[in-house]
């Protein structure tokens, strides 16, 4: 074959593999030959039947994850959740973390194998190798499954068409409810603001429609949109960033982001404070998609880099970690009370700063008629936040 048809047919090859959508899975290792990780899609199933179940993977000869592998003899793939893009980039390669280390863009805990596994991926299979081949370019990597992770709840972030994307359920027929049958109420909610805002609208809902059934999905903001995509969700509280096109919005309220500091905090007397009185302090991230981005563009603004010391997704444990003394944390949802969940005092002071607030919006699908119970819970989310301070 000539040397142009070998090249035509190879970038062939490349343009319809990017239509093939492929989970998106960061492959780690830990042991003699050091700690070592790398993104991968091409990773598949092998044989359920073999003394253990087995998988390979694929990773390019140059990778220092490949050489790291062969020589400690384990890997881990963690799958993905939908909002974990950024680990995906970060040990890609196309996001850089402030000390330089890919594993400090999330936690990480030792498998059973040795080998690194993500706190939270939506699935991870820790692997001893078998037998591994170079084809070409890459290795082509033989593991034995000894030990699997499975999350109780998400999506799996895929690479499709050179994007990222996630799975879309396939909705259930649901048969049609006849006079007398109670309401159901398909809500999403965005997860940190959810517990702060839902309760007290359903249950004004709740003196309109005594007999409704809530089906409530929680999650992030992919996660939401989704649902709404499915009709998991008729109807959702969630930010406006990132939507996409296909959903039909309406602006609820903004919420302004504001600083947690601990009770006796030095600063905790101000009353306010500006973002170049922080950057000497350790920070707590509130470490999930779109909050994190979000946060960190306040200190981008302004010219000056946090100094990150601790990270969750979890918005009560970076409350708890700052009621602890161990930093300051900036937030946007601000709770009743001014306890942590182990009894912790924290104290809120307003941010000097001339970044935006987080708008918060009413969503649903373009195209669809509300249900009457949906219309409902729409005037009373008007009328709230007209008439409550948020």
């Amino acid at each position: 074959m000539a040397v142009s048809s070998i090249q035509t047919l190879k970038q062939q090859f490349f343009d319809g593999m990017s239509f093939a959508a492929c989970t998106v899975n960061v492959v780690t290792t830990d042991g003699a030959a050091g700690r070592a990780g790398v993104t991968v899609s091409a990773m598949a199933s092998v044989s359920a039947d073999t003394p253990a179940p087995s998988l390979l993977v694929c990773i390019h000869h140059k990778s220092p994850a490949a050489s790291a592998i062969l020589a400690n003899r384990v890997f881990c793939v963690n799958v993905l959740r939908n909002d974990q893009s950024y680990i995906s980039d970060t040990f890609a390669g196309r996001m850089q973390t402030a000390d330089g280390d890919k594993f400090s863009c999330t936690s990480w805990i030792s498998g059973k194998t040795g080998a690194p596994r993500a706190v939270d991926p939506l699935v991870a299979f820790d692997c001893s190798l078998m037998s591994s081949e170079q084809v070409g370019t890459h290795w082509v990597l033989f593991g034995a499954v000894e030990d699997i992770f499975i999350a109780e709840w998400g999506s799996p972030l895929i690479y499709a068409n050179r994007a990222y994307g996630t799975s879309v359920a396939i909705n259930p027929i649901l048969p049609q409810a006849s006079d007398g049958d109670r309401e159901e109420l398909r809500l999403g909610c965005f997860r940190t603001f959810g517990p702060y805002l839902v309760p007290g609208l359903v249950a004004r809902l709740m003196i309109d429609h005594p007999s409704t059934d809530l089906c409530l999905q929680e999650g992030g903001q992919r996660q939401i949109v989704e649902a709404l995509h499915a009709g998991d969700a008729e109807i959702a509280l969630l930010y406006d960033f990132g939507l996409g096109p296909g959903l039909d919005i309406e602006a609820m309220t903004e919420i302004h982001p504001y600083v947690l500091l601990p009770q006796g905090h030095r600063l905790a007397e101000r009353p306010s404070i500006k973002v170049h009185d922080l950057v000497d302090e350790p920070f707590v991230l509130l470490d999930a998609p779109t909050s994190r981005d979000y946060f960190l563009s306040i200190f981008e603004l302004e010219g000056v880099r946090p100094d990150i010391r601790f990270r969750s997704s979890s918005f009560e444990m970076v409350r708890g970690l700052v009621g602890h003394g161990l930093g300051y944390s900036l937030l946007a949802t601000k709770p009743a009370s001014n306890m942590t969940y182990d009894g912790r005092a924290v104290v809120t002071l307003k941010l000097d700063c001339d970044t935006r607030g987080s708008q918060v919006v009413l969503a649903s699908k373009q195209g669809i008629r509300l249900s009457p119970i949906a219309q409902t819970f729409t005037r009373h989310c008007r009328i709230f936040f007209q008439t409550e301070s948020v």
